[in-house]
């Protein structure tokens, strides 16, 4: 059996100060990402600070075994 790789989403802060926190949620697709950033934004951000979506390859890429 082939290994699929499923991407994961992640929310990725970045600071004024060059500072970066992934947030510990993730998102199976971008468009759900995309739509936090959005509900983020509906109130005033702090200067400086940014949002954006990271994929990342999900760690059960193997038929769903961890090691």
């Amino acid at each position: 059996m082939a290994a699929t790789a499923v991407l994961v989403w992640y929310l990725v802060i970045a600071g004024p100060q060059g500072g970066m926190v992934v947030l510990p949620s993730t998102f199976d697709k971008r468009e759900q990402c995309a739509a936090a950033i959005a509900e983020y934004q509906k109130q005033p951000a702090p200067t400086g600070w940014s949002l954006q979506c990271v994929p990342s390859a999900s760690p059960f890429t193997d038929n769903g075994s961890a090691e």
